[in-house]
């Protein structure tokens, strides 16, 4: 599963920053250790009765939301004789539970219709709460013996009592998209969401990760409609009430909560590797962008599969995208389910300047082999799952497109972790007390666990860290696993004791806070000085690279005290002492060294990082000190676009000296650059000089391919003439895709008509999913400027229906920091206004506090 909460800062950051706001992490309290559910132990699931084959037989209700189901459970017991079994089942009205008996075998896998005919079938006396089924077997059955029961049943999701969560907003299980045909700008569809336990909303089973069975699954659907499932198509059949059965079998074994099921109006476009099926379904009117959506995948397969040593194990591997999806996207076992913020044409894919799309396709794909193949055995296990995923976006940003683009793919991962830590307060990689299952879901188990695997990919070297991850997944494949065996394949493959360092990242919090100086005082050495802060003392393990006298020496150090000085030979006083050279380290850093030292860093010093550092101190000291200001001009032409335009953006334009250097590169960048990220940030740039002389600029800017780079432009004319950008917005509403969306909302945000909210609302309606919320904010952005009390109450209870919806407390708080200042200055307008304007004034005001108080109590449900 792909992280929620990070893709919508991703989705949200570019879009903000062409309105000129900024996006800070809401602070969120860390969850109280008096909380009795933390003080539970989350062991692994005792596994009494094991799961061999499901098979459901389907058929929807579009009308009340309902699937009417059969299914036929093969299992044995584990280990222990056993009389009785359990299956998870919520919220299901249950028909009928008998045990199934076939001559010559009790187990039922992939059988025939003949053979279901021919069977016997014995009522069992069970027992339903709502939640589980209870039954008594007609005999104690020992772990050589299996046995198959057959349950009839309705699942009914809308009325499951279920609970959703940050990263996985609601755990219905199945889902029913615009059923009725109501709304006639969204398809219908079915789609269903397993993870963590929501399968079991939709069959029954034992819903737990350390299960793992093979399936059949046939559903009975309008012919008109595709079906996706796991595995493979193996028949489809006309029935002559003018429906089809599609039945989809896995011969592989796999977890329940990656079962799924998509039903729908959907264009197939076909691709293949090795002879195995690699289709992408998509909405009708993205067929042709598929390619450009997905392209990549074949050549995703065959690098992992080589990376792995250990080829791509399933029949076929399925992509879809579905409208409303609850979560990023989630690795069903051949049939990945993504949102719908894929889903975008060939311009806006121009403007996905952090591969986005290609990082979430990575990671899902990835899971096939981290998470499918061998699944973590428990919730409190869950880095064996998306650790892992998470790391494959670096690893497949370092094949593709070279080790800046990965590296600046680990910087984001690595922010976005800390400022999770700094906020919500840090927690175990592996944890074993949680409040709910769905907060395993977090910074910690993606972000922070994809950069432990970096630190042991670097520690080890990658010929012995790949081969390891190849003998964890020898002998771990289709099975529950945890972080134990990846130490254990790792000290296998390595030779060396790793318990220090799965102890300290894997069981233990938290991350070091280093102090360094420098010493080159006394002639022919240079002393460096680390000290961590805190209490508690890191191992770690990192290269220090020394520049002196034109030459570059590598040293391997180990820090393991609380503070330690390390002393190296050198022919002359260093240019630049680089530690943490390869820059692996979750750490931060206190670096207390001299200017001169990040100009040299700059030039010489070959990472991301190294640069990032460099031009972050120069940005700083641009317009005080000549070196830095150099220095961040020739970072305006960077190899790296991501560095370029960082440095593009630092700039202080209004500075004299800064703008007569930085002018001439800026208009090139402008016009020619070819990443549209950079020519974006330029014309912002030198919108804020409000130059008529860059008029013509901006106007041809307007016709650029990318949707940020004319949102941008369209700005920097707003800043020269309102009422000509305004116009112009009026004649690019038709397609206002992606970033030029948010380009016009500001300018007319700016314009201030209440003739122009609209535009607003229709956008609010017309987004799916989690892009809602960005919808959501550039409407704030007009009710802030407009005064009409009908349209700012309905406004404000549009957003408030949006965010409530979503049961996520990290945009709940961005939401409610945005809310604020506009009561604010409503209410600083009504003082100032009289009669009927005050008291208008004053009940929009308290209309916005209403809305507030209600997100905030949403946030504590």
């Amino acid at each position: 599963m792909h992280s929620q909460t990070r893709k919508l800062t991703g989705l949200l950051l570019a879009s903000l920053a062409i309105m000129g706001l900024s996006l800070r992490a809401s602070a969120q309290s860390a969850p109280d250790k008096e909380d009795p559910e933390m003080k539970i132990y989350r062991a692994t699931a005792t596994k009494i009765n094991d799961l061999i084959h499901t098979k459901l037989d389907v058929r929807f209700d579009y009308a009340k939301r309902y699937l009417y189901g059969k299914a036929w459970i093969s299992l044995k017991p584990h280990f222990y004789p056993t009389d009785s079994l359990t299956l998870d089942a919520k919220g299901m009205d249950v028909k009928t539970v008998s045990l199934v008996q076939t001559s010559g075998s009790a187990t039922l896998k992939f059988p025939n219709e003949a053979a279901l005919k021919a069977a016997r079938t014995t009522p069992l006396k069970y027992e339903y709460d709502g939640s589980q089924i209870r039954l008594k077997l007609n005999k104690t059955y020992k772990n050589n013996e299996s046995y198959t029961i057959f349950v009839e049943y309705t699942a009914k999701p809308d009325e499951a009592k279920v609970e959703g969560s940050a990263a996985i907003t609601d755990a219905k299980g199945l889902y029913f998209i615009n059923p009725d045909g109501s709304d006639p700008k969204k398809p219908i569809q079915i789609w269903t969401q397993g993870e963590t336990e929501s399968s079991s909303v939709w069959f029954p089973t034992i819903d737990r990760t350390n299960q793992k069975t093979t399936s059949e699954i046939s559903m009975t659907v309008e012919k008109k409609y595709v079906t996706l499932s796991n595995g493979k198509l193996t028949s489809q059949k006309s029935n002559s009430d003018g429906t089809r059965t599609d039945t989809w079998r896995m011969d592989l074994p796999h977890a329940p909560y990656l079962f799924m099921m998509a039903v729908g109006d959907f264009a197939i476009v076909k691709d293949s590797w090795r002879g195995k099926e690699v289709n992408y379904y998509v909405e009708k009117a993205y067929a042709t962008h598929a390619k450009a959506i997905f392209g990549n995948t074949p050549e995703m397969l065959t690098f992992f599969s080589k990376l792995l040593n250990y080829d791509y194990p399933w029949v076929k591997y399925s992509q879809i995208i579905v409208r409303d999806y609850v979560s990023g996207a989630m690795e069903n076992t051949t049939a990945t389910i993504h949102g719908d913020f894929l889903q975008k044409t060939q311009r806006e894919l121009l403007d996905d300047d952090e591969r986005l799309g290609e990082s979430v396709i990575a990671h899902e794909l990835f899971h096939h082999w981290f998470g499918d193949l061998a699944t973590a055995e428990s919730w409190s296990n869950l880095t064996m799952n998306e650790s892992f995923a998470d790391y494959s976006e670096y690893l497949w940003f370092e094949h593709k497109y070279g080790k800046d683009a990965a590296d600046e793919h680990a910087w984001s991962a690595m922010n976005n972790y800390q400022e999770s830590a700094e906020y919500q307060g840090d927690r175990d990689l592996v944890r074993f007390h949680y409040h709910n299952k769905e907060d395993m879901f977090d910074a910690v188990s993606y972000q922070k666990g994809g950069r432990i695997l970096h630190m042991l990919r670097t520690y080890l070297g990658d010929e012995a860290f790949f081969k390891a991850l190849n003998l964890y997944l020898r002998n771990n494949a289709f099975k529950a696993t945890e972080a134990h065996q990846l130490r254990l394949a790792m000290e296998e493959v390595s030779g060396q004791d790793l318990n220090w360092f799965f102890n300290q990242w894997y069981f233990g919090q938290g991350y070091p806070t280093l102090d360094i100086s420098y010493d080159y005082s006394q002639t022919g050495s240079a002393k460096v000085t680390i000290e961590q802060k805190g209490d508690k003392v890191f191992d770690l393990p990192f290269a220090i690279d020394v520049y002196a006298g034109g030459k570059k020496e590598r040293h391997d150090v180990r820090l393991s005290e609380k503070k330690a000085t390390f002393t190296f030979p050198v022919s002359a006083r260093p240019d630049f002492v680089n530690v943490d050279a390869d820059k692996s380290l979750i750490v931060k850093k206190a670096d207390r060294r001299e200017l001169s030292t990040y100009v040299f860093q700059y030039k010489n010093a070959p990472t991301y990082f190294d640069r990032r550092e460099a031009i972050e101190a120069c940005i700083k000291q641009q317009t005080g000190n000549a070196a830095a200001r150099a220095t961040l001009i020739a970072a305006l032409n960077d190899k790296y676009e991501g560095l370029r335009a960082m440095a593009v953006a630092g700039l202080k334009i209004e500075n004299p000296e800064v703008q007569s250097a930085a002018l001439p590169v800026l208009t090139e960048l402008a016009k020619k650059d070819k990443f549209s990220q950079v020519r974006a940030a330029a014309i912002k740039q030198l919108g804020r000089l409000k130059d008529a002389k860059y008029m013509p600029l901006f106007e041809a800017a307007l016709k650029d391919p990318s949707y940020m780079v004319e949102g941008t432009a369209l700005n920097a004319i707003a800043e020269l003439d309102i009422k000509k950008a305004y116009q112009l917005a009026k004649t690019m509403e038709k397609d206002a895709r992606g970033l030029l969306g948010s380009g016009i909302a500001n300018v007319y945000a700016k314009n201030g008509d209440v003739s122009d909210v609209p535009f607003f609302a229709a956008k609010l309606e017309e987004s799916s999913g989690q892009e809602k919320i960005g919808a959501a904010i550039l409407y704030l952005n007009i009710l802030a400027s407009v005064d009409d009390t009908p349209t700012v109450t309905k406004g404000i209870d549009d957003i408030t229906a949006v965010v409530t919806g979503f049961n996520n407390n990290w945009v709940n708080d961005y939401i409610v920091n945005l809310m604020g200042p506009i009561a604010k200055k409503k209410q600083e307008k009504a003082a100032q206004a009289a009669g009927d304007q005050r008291n208008a004034l004053n009940a929009q005001a308290d209309h916005i506090l209403k809305a507030i108080a209600k997100i905030k109590e949403t946030g504590k449900e």
